[in-house]
């Protein structure tokens, strides 16, 4: 051989390298590889990407067109971390990541390896962008008020005290008894006081924060059409100065309505009320729960002391007349009257989606009524009241154009936060999120589309409301996780970590009933029909998606003791207190006390793992913890073999087990599992679900060495 075949031998040693491993290739804009992970503006921000061992070439971050050559700074015994400095601006950046391996040229964003980049897909910084920590992650609990608990039977709304809707108010008197299908003036009597007074169990099941369907004195159970934003209505709260007849079985004129008028506008029982309401707040804090108040803002009611239209408030003393009484009322351009010739008594407003019990609110043409709302939403978030945050209903169809809602959340916000900077501002919002998600408007939003509709069709193929059933979804898993990164891919990591993952909630089917894949609502199946061959073990393997994936899993009242309901009003049954699936609320309590005892559960990386038909594998993790998570929803027994040497697992390791659920029930004896190789062979059960965990002992050795310069 002569020298110079030699010296290509020799160089063609060097550089050889092992097989591209392109599932080492790892970023996302979580604290573990951005710090800080909610940067200031004008400061500068580390960026972080991870590669397998000696694996690739060069790796750029690409920002607004630049190529940023990063340097790798730390090596461990898998993987090399590679990292960037980028000065920001007080402007959202976008990037991604081109990686370079000898001739192969790939790319990575929030969808992972890819051919070529999507600017869809880029990861997102947004300076000055910070949600509140306690929120990332936060166990949330939603509660109906009305049908929770009753605590104060003699604030209950009577049958009889006023006319709604066509019908007198009605009392049920058995509180199992299932909702009506027209159930809007049926009422229960749950109330604060019946919180109050189930604090420990809240407390017991590991809840953090307490989320409440409105509480503003309404004439519906729902409270969706405000009558006061000023007070908790004495129905939920006190009522300390009673009296005053019921209308009779033939009256319809709700000025007779003397009871009524007296328990909503006596100013003892609201201030009693919203007396209540501090009690409630301070317990909550007192046992480490937040509380969020619904702020219905789109719209308000017809009995609303602004427009009065039911003349509740005509001859109350200590009230202004309502729109709908006089055309000199104080509060005319709080509402569109499309005919200014109908006074008095104007039937002409605009009504949300044309329910007259429903007025829309006239923003555009009131700015008096602008800055009562604003004056309302700091408020409640203020001393004494000291709540600790705000869900937004409808919130993008709050004016007539895009252009003022958006003008009008970015003053929303400055006043809540202003007001108490810890409070988060949540919105129900279907669709694309990503404009209201900048920062300057919403903290973040219930999460439909990158949660409970991708989680319902791929475990039980049926549509949210129980009004389609699609096989072709159920058990895809690929559709499964494109939905995911899709729509996942619309939100700032901040955004995302405090996102709302609900299962259930009361617009829609209980996840339970979903199980037993029944299309229809009761005025087709009857209400019996929601609780028939529902499959509680895929209701648990929900559950466990539901507290390992990024956001605050939130749970609908009476989801953890076994409640079905079709949709709206029959998703609104009573808590059922004496007859709870005390299994059900025990694996609840357990699933929840893994998320929060975890803290990769709450705010680690997710990495997918693996996906097949009817089955998922996807880990949570940090430096030091790593969970890996699988899913099998297939009707049979399934063995796998999962890859998690790219979560930073050892390849050869002992994962221990925290909970596990099929269809006899659900486990937390702690069982190990071997990896070998940097891979696990699981043999799953139909119908199961399981969480496995390794913590790294040896993280702070190695890493702490160079812990100045890489963190």
């Amino acid at each position: 051989m002569n020298l110079k075949d030699l010296i290509k031998g020799q160089q063609y040693v060097n550089e050889m390298r092992p097989v591209f491993a392109k599932r080492a290739l790892y970023s996302d804009t979580t604290e573990n590889y951005v710090t800080p992970a909610e940067p200031a503006p004008y400061t500068k921000v580390k960026i972080r990407f991870r590669s397998k061992r000696s694996n690739i070439d060069r790796v750029f971050l690409i920002c607004k067109g630049q190529r940023y050559l990063m340097f790798k700074v730390f090596s461990d015994a898998q993987f090399d971390y590679y990292e960037v400095k980028l000065q920001l601006d007080n402007e959202k950046i976008t990037y991604y990541f081109e990686v370079q391996a000898g001739a192969i040229i790939c790319y990575y964003d929030y969808r992972g390896v890819a051919k070529r980049p999507d600017e869809h897909y880029n990861f997102v910084i947004i300076p000055g962008f910070e949600t509140p920590d306690w929120a990332k992650g936060a166990v949330m609990y939603q509660i109906y008020v009305d049908r929770f608990c009753n605590g104060d039977p003699s604030n209950d709304v009577m049958t009889g005290e006023y006319q709604y809707i066509g019908e007198k108010t009605h009392r049920v008197e058995d509180w199992y008894q299932y909702p009506a299908s027209m159930d809007v003036r049926n009422f229960y009597g749950g109330d604060l006081q019946g919180v109050l007074d189930k604090m420990d169990y809240l407390e017991g099941l590991g809840v953090e924060v307490l989320y409440f369907n409105p509480l503003f004195v309404s004439p519906s159970n729902h409270k969706y059409d405000i009558q006061d934003y000023d007070h908790i209505d004495p129905h939920y709260g006190k009522i300390v100065n009673d009296g005053g007849r019921l209308l009779e079985q033939w009256e319809t004129d709700n000025t007779h309505a003397e009871r009524y008028i007296r328990r909503v506008t006596d100013s003892e029982n609201l201030q009693a009320s919203d007396e209540l309401f501090i009690q409630v707040v301070q317990e909550a804090h007192k046992r480490g729960m937040r509380v969020i108040l619904d702020g219905v803002f789109n719209h308000c009611g017809s009995f609303n002391k602004w427009l009065d239209r039911e003349r509740i408030y005509e001859n109350a003393p200590g009230y202004e007349k309502g729109a709908y009484v006089s055309g000199e009322s104080p509060y005319h351009g709080y509402f569109n009257f499309r005919d200014q010739n109908r006074f008095p008594y104007n039937p002409t407003y605009d009504g949300w989606w044309g329910h007259d019990t429903l007025p829309k609110l006239n923003y555009e043409g009131s700015r008096q009524l602008e800055e009562y709302i604003l004056y309302i939403a700091r408020k409640w978030v203020s001393p004494p009241f000291c709540a600790d945050g705000w869900r937004l209903d409808v919130a993008a169809d709050l004016g007539y154009s895009p252009e003022y809602n958006h003008r009008f959340w970015r003053k929303f916000r400055d006043a809540v936060k202003e007001a108490n900077p810890e409070a988060l501002i949540l919105a129900e919002h279907y669709g694309d999120p990503s404009s209201w998600l900048q920062g300057d408007q919403w903290d973040t939003i219930m999460n439909y589309d990158a949660f409970m509709e991708p989680v319902t069709w791929f475990l039980t193929g049926m549509e949210k409301h129980s009004d389609d059933r699609r096989s072709d979804l159920m058990g895809n898993a690929d559709s499964f996780v494109n939905a995911m990164k899709y729509h996942g891919a619309a939100m700032a990591m901040p955004s995302l970590l405090t996102s709302m993952n609900e299962l259930s909630n009361h617009d829609h089917s209980r996840f339970l009933t979903r199980t037993n894949y029944k299309v229809g609502r009761t005025n087709s199946l009857g209400s019996e029909a929601a609780n028939q061959d529902v499959n509680k073990a895929v209701l648990r393997e929900a559950v466990v998606m539901q507290m390992t994936w990024p956001g605050a899993p939130t749970v609908y009242y009476g989801d953890e003791a076994g409640l079905c309901g079709f949709t709206d009003p029959d998703n609104r049954r009573t808590y059922p207190w004496g007859r709870e699936d005390r299994q059900l609320i025990d694996f609840h309590r357990a699933a929840i006390r893994m998320h929060r005892d975890n803290p990769e559960l709450k705010k680690g990386s997710l990495k997918w793992l693996l996906s097949d038909y009817n089955f998922i594998a996807y880990g949570r993790f940090d430096f030091k913890h790593q969970s890996v998570v699988l899913i099998n929803n297939n009707d049979r027994e399934v063995t796998k073999e999962v890859s998690v040497w790219e979560l930073g697992i050892p390849k050869a390791a002992w994962l221990k087990r925290l909970i596990f659920t099929d269809e006899r029930g659900f486990n937390v004896e702690p069982v190990t599992y071997r990896v070998e190789a940097g891979k696990i062979s699981v043999t799953m059960p139909k119908t199961s679900a399981m969480v496995l965990r390794y913590v790294n002992e040896e993280f702070c050795l190695e890493r702490q060495k160079v812990r100045k310069n890489f963190w």
